[in-house]
């Protein structure tokens, strides 16, 4: 499938229009001169990839074509305000694309996650650490970093919280992606979002771009597959590959995370060389993630090796383990409160001066509450995300 070049063009037509405007703003004259043709070129390539906006992109192209020519000939310059405003000032084009940008910087999550936060996946976060670390180090040319990690896994197992660990590590921009968040049903405006995501990416680097479930978006191609995803596909594969940005020092870091990666578009893949299993939690990381998620409790009477062993039994996910803990934490709080739901009748005020009674946690808890979690993977699903990552990991 030929490559669809309208995301990174458009970023560089914006680029290339805002020199223009710096340009006329200094009178520099030959510069402006130069950028009115640079938008002219980028518009007719434009047009090649969308065939319903072609005509329109060409009758933009000449009337930058026109401003060339109007500099050239002494009409256009610093001196005459009037033409010398920029020629999209105000228009439905630039509302548009400001548009997309802003829902670009509605996708930024500050992240007060550490490292420490993470219980268990010492492999994973190592793996993880080293990545980030290359990307922001001063190094030499031939050390490239990897711009694209895929965190692949069963569901659960902390694939987000991992992510914003990097991104809070760093103190990085991080952008939380869902694929509801770009996929829209007007034709092209997918494109344009990934587009514009990349482009505040880069204006408030350093970023991590985190694309959750990702197989949402890049699942594998084929014939029934609308114009409309191969082109969003293309512009994020365009985007994957730093097309506008080689040779850029600039960190802007994509963490992908899926749960079904046999699903995903080879070509993805390709754009995703570096590709870490987060695996269930064996039991000492079940017990480092059952300290996170009691702080705060009496915990000195729990068989913690016990619990883990269930746990880990039972295939229990990082998530299913706080739910875990929720239970048999709500299974104390409803022994020593048992009138707990009366006081809802309080006003607010009223109930700010009361205090929950709590007591230690005990095993009797955390029986209650295995017989309210149930985990949905089997070990055959285990042994398939196994293999997908003896054969594709790395």
């Amino acid at each position: 499938m030929p490559v669809d070049l309208s995301g990174p063009l458009m970023a560089a037509f914006r680029r290339a229009k805002r020199e223009f405007e710096e340009a006329v703003k200094k009178g520099d004259k030959e510069t402006a001169r130069k950028k009115a043709l640079e938008c002219a070129r980028i518009l007719k390539q434009l047009s090649k990839y969308d065939d319903f906006n072609r005509e329109s992109y060409l009758q933009k192209a000449r009337k930058w074509e026109r401003i060339a020519g109007d500099i050239e000939a002494g009409r256009y310059g610093a001196g005459r305000k009037a033409k010398a405003k920029p020629l999209h000032e105000n228009t439905r084009e630039n509302e548009e694309e400001d548009s997309f940008k802003r829902q670009a910087e509605g996708l930024i999550t500050g992240s007060k996650v550490r490292w420490g936060d993470i219980g268990g996946l010492d492999e994973v976060k190592a793996l993880l650490m080293e990545t980030v670390v290359i990307a922001a180090l001063q190094r030499p040319e031939s050390i490239q970093p990897w711009k694209g990690i895929l965190l692949f896994g069963p569901p659960g197992t902390g694939k987000t919280l991992l992510a914003s660990a990097a991104a809070g590590s760093l103190n990085a921009t991080f952008f939380n992606v869902k694929a509801s968040n770009v996929l829209s049903k007007y034709f092209g405006e997918s494109t344009k979002i990934i587009s514009a995501l990349y482009e505040v990416a880069r204006e408030k680097a350093p970023s991590i771009v985190f694309l959750d479930e990702v197989d949402a978006l890049t699942t594998k191609r084929s014939g029934e597959q609308s114009e409309a995803s191969r082109r969003m596909l293309s512009t994020l594969l365009t985007e994957l590959d730093g097309f506008q940005d080689k040779g850029s020092d600039l960190m802007v870091l994509t963490l992908a995370a899926t749960n079904m990666p046999w699903d995903l578009d080879e070509a993805v893949l390709s754009r995703f060389p570096r590709r870490i299993y987060v695996p269930l939690p064996d039991r000492k990381a079940t017990k480092e993630i059952i300290r996170i998620n009691t702080r705060g409790l009496d915990i000195s009477r729990l068989d913690l090796d016990a619990i883990a062993e269930e746990s880990v039994r039972r295939l229990y996910s990082g998530r299913d383990l706080k739910n875990l803990c929720q239970g048999a934490i709500w299974n104390m709080i409803r022994e020593e409160n048992p009138d707990l739901h009366k006081l809802a009748e309080l006003p607010y005020e009223k109930l700010r001066k009361r205090s929950l009674r709590t007591r230690p946690l005990e095993m009797r808890d955390f029986e209650e509450a295995f017989k309210k979690i149930k985990s949905p993977l089997t070990r055959k699903d285990i042994e398939r995300y196994e293999k997908w990552a003896e054969e594709f990991g790395g």
